[in-house]
């Protein structure tokens, strides 16, 4: 059986060298064909266009920034819709809103192929050991064709329910950390003045209850990057971050529930990844204002 990914970003790439790894007869594209490079090097084949890879393979797995890039890819001029791809499976594996992923499982049935969507949780070291968390929403019957593929790849797949439940399982999983950052960024205002070191802090805020697992693990980036000395590895850009919030605050006005906190974390990072953490990793919103507030306080 032959598989194909569209979309070789980060998280695109990395789940490429796992299949790869894991023997699996590849094929890639990507909007920029530069970045399928290395994944030729070891051993993958390059499509000229979705539809070509669609054409080639069996299962096609797609890795997209957001929704209009998965449209573009799937229903635009040599899209993999435009294959005939009757009797294919199709894995969506990106961030979108739940509505994206109901219009797209429609043209995908329209077309006479399965859809599955899985959303993950995780990031490029567990794509490329295979311990992603798989959020899946498709049939039953669909689910059982994507679960070989997805095994290699995931940790865990858990089923959440038709299509669209593993776009709003993925908003839901998100949704804490992304707050955490803010509300970390409005605690250290909170002691911008003391004595303590970016060292001392970080790792009482990781030994708090309070703490997430994300700052858990990444105490020694918060100490640096409060220190000035060190900037955190890109795991989730700002802009993704901002992305994911306003699919977030989008999905629950859809279904009448407020989100006022959750709000609040999107505008702000909306404003900070337009400007002073463009391209930089979410966590850096925690350090936006430290470094003014305390030499203004001292």
């Amino acid at each position: 059986m032959t598989h194909g990914i569209c979309g070789l970003g980060r998280m695109g790439a990395a789940m490429a060298e796992r299949l790869l790894a894991q023997g699996v007869d590849l094929v890639v594209w990507n909007r920029d064909p530069a970045k399928a490079a290395p994944l030729v090097a070891k051993g993958a084949k390059q499509a000229e266009s979705p539809a070509a890879l669609a054409a080639a393979c069996d299962t096609v797995i797609t890795m997209l920034y957001d929704a209009a890039a998965v449209e573009q890819v799937y229903s635009g001029p040599q899209g993999l819709l435009s294959a005939a791809p009757k009797g294919k499976l199709f894995i969506e594996m990106s961030t979108i809103g739940p509505e994206a992923i109901l219009s797209l499982g429609q043209a995908v049935a329209a077309a006479g192929a399965d859809l599955v969507e899985c959303p993950v949780g995780g990031t490029i070291g567990p794509a490329r050991e295979g311990r992603l968390l798989g959020l899946v929403g498709g049939s039953a019957d669909a689910v059982a064709l994507a679960r070989p593929t997805l095994a290699h790849l995931c940790r865990r797949v858990e089923h959440a329910g038709p299509l669209g439940a593993g776009a709003r399982l993925k908003l839901a999983v998100n949704l804490p950390l992304l707050v955490y950052w803010q509300a970390l960024r409005e605690a250290m205002g909170l002691v911008s003045d003391l004595s303590m070191t970016p060292e001392q802090l970080a790792d009482l805020m990781a030994d708090t209850s309070g703490a997430c697992m994300a700052v858990k693990h990444r105490a020694g980036e918060l100490a640096a990057l409060l220190a000035g000395t060190g900037e955190p590895g890109l795991a989730f850009e700002a802009k993704g971050a901002a992305k994911d919030l306003s699919h977030m605050v989008e999905t629950a006005s859809a279904q009448g529930q407020a989100m006022p906190v959750t709000a609040a974390a999107r505008d702000a990072f909306i404003a900070a990844a337009a400007g002073p953490i463009a391209g930089r990793d979410a966590m850096t919103i925690t350090a936006l204002d430290w470094a003014a507030l305390r030499a203004a306080r001292r």
